[in-house]
């Protein structure tokens, strides 16, 4: 299935009735084909703002909260980003659209393989994937100038606050798994960390340790 024109401006219409009015954000989304993060029984919902199945129990979220999440982080083309939760991939593509590098784990080693496949058919050369407990960040490639976590944790995870840059943002929901989560932006300061309540969200817990294999 492609993207056609139609569907893009479908998409892009649904982005902005939902607050998602960065122009560089959009342009991104209208770039990267949502479809070829789809698969399965849901493609043809591919290109209708709603979170969809996927593989290992996860989901991929509904387009207007990426773009939300993405305007949140504020990215620059000098950034460098983490994101915890790869997922389907099409976050990080997103991303990789705005930013220098963008560095992304997922505890799915599955996950991981399947949206790498996706990166190199579309040549994103400036992602790179690693399976591994995201709770923990990547120590060896910190500090990061940007952070986006795509699972809910109860607070933002120690090792994350610890591996933003300061002047950073990191973006990721928080909250009880079993009650209502909310969207945050964290910067980070010289005197510490600043927090913004965005709104409320859904999603999948942020679970420590790799994920077994079956």
């Amino acid at each position: 299935m492609s993207f056609d024109a139609e569907q893009k401006m479908q998409l892009l219409f649904a982005l902005r009735s939902r607050g998602v009015t960065d122009s560089l954000v959009l342009e991104a989304m209208e770039k990267i084909d949502r479809g070829l993060f789809v698969k399965g029984y849901f493609t043809d919902r591919a290109y209708e703002d709603m979170p969809l199945p996927i593989p290992c129990g996860q989901t991929i979220s509904q387009p207007s909260v990426v773009g939300l999440m993405t305007q949140a982080l504020n990215v620059s083309n000098r950034d460098k980003v983490l994101e915890v939760g790869t997922g389907s991939g099409y976050q990080a593509a997103i991303l990789s659209q705005l930013a220098r590098r963008v560095y992304t784990v997922d505890r799915h080693r599955r996950l991981v393989v399947e949206a790498r496949k996706v990166f190199d058919a579309l040549d994103l050369s400036n992602i790179t994937a690693f399976t591994a407990d995201g709770s923990f960040g990547l120590p060896d490639q910190a500090p990061f100038d940007r952070i986006l976590v795509t699972a809910a944790a109860e607070d933002p995870p120690g090792p994350l606050l610890a591996q933003l840059r300061i002047g950073g943002i990191m973006v990721l929901p928080v909250g009880q798994s079993d009650t209502v989560q909310h969207l945050i932006r964290v910067t980070r300061t010289e005197q510490g960390f600043d927090y913004d309540e965005l709104r409320p969200v859904r999603f999948v817990p942020l679970v420590e340790g790799l994920a077994k294999e079956s």
